[in-house]
């Protein structure tokens, strides 16, 4: 019997929304890069986009665990020598947090070309409201990503 391997017309693409209000950055990127590549799907295949579209809103409210938004570096380079620049996660979630989430997520995605066509499917808000009602997204639940109480 052959390998089963799905055609771009049999894919079908839910969307889902994710609260991130208090949820530990890593295990929500984890959560989020395994639906965006469609590993939740019986049809999943490695070398094909068969992932679902993900909105993750209030990303100004995640948090990250044991003091790591300190010690924790977020480097870019602007491909110039000298270009490398530095700084703290804290630094970067109080300036820009969609864009260190998106960050986050991206990273756990394949670095090719079907990684970035993954990502495209990925829309980040920093508050709690975001323009895809029409696209009648289901919440996705990701208790598991809370903050381990002490």
């Amino acid at each position: 019997m052959p390998t089963y391997s799905p055609k771009a017309s049999e894919i079908q693409r839910a969307w889902h929304v994710v609260d991130a209000d208090g949820l530990v950055l890593g295990r929500l990127a984890t959560e989020v890069a395994s639906i965006l590549r469609g590993k939740h799907k019986p049809t999943y295949a490695p070398h094909l986009d068969t992932g679902d579209h993900v909105i993750v809103v209030n990303a100004d409210k995640v948090v990250l665990t044991a003091g790591k938004a300190e010690r924790k570096t977020v480097y870019r380079h602007s491909g110039y020598p000298g270009g490398l620049k530095a700084e703290r996660y804290a630094d970067a979630l109080a300036r820009k947090p969609e864009e260190a989430v998106r960050r986050t997520i991206k990273g756990m995605l394949p670095k090719t070309r079907l990684g970035r066509q993954m990502a495209s499917k990925l829309k980040v808000y920093a508050g709690p409201h975001h323009p895809h009602a029409a696209q009648k997204p289901q919440p996705l639940d990701v208790a598991h990503a809370r903050r381990p109480s002490a």
